[in-house]
């Protein structure tokens, strides 16, 4: 199986995390600092951690620190080819040349 199909899988079932969307919802509108992501969420930053280790290791959401705080930003690159993954499905069209299997 093609290796992009299993990186697109796992970033997925990263997103089926609530939590974890309303972190991607809070970044939509720009760059956060963790403690900012913190007072959204009404988490503990243990579990804060985690979330975004997650959404990092799949390549969802950029990070970079500045003194002690480290701030997030949505890879919209990655958002954009799940959008086209997604878009290249055709949900709700029945392919016409199913055939007999038997």
């Amino acid at each position: 199986m093609n290796d992009n199909y299993n990186q697109n899988a796992l970033a997925l079932k990263a997103l089926s995390d609530p939590n974890r969307l309303v972190i991607i919802d809070f970044l939509n509108s720009g760059e956060r600092c963790a403690c900012k992501i913190l007072e959204q969420l009404k988490i503990s930053q243990p579990t804060l951690s985690h979330h975004m280790r997650i959404l990092c290791e799949v390549h969802l959401v950029n990070w970079h620190k500045e003194g002690k705080w480290i701030h997030y930003s949505l890879n919209r690159e990655k958002f954009n080819e799940l959008k086209e993954l997604l878009g290249s499905f055709s949900i709700g069209e029945e392919d016409n040349n199913t055939g007999n299997c038997c």
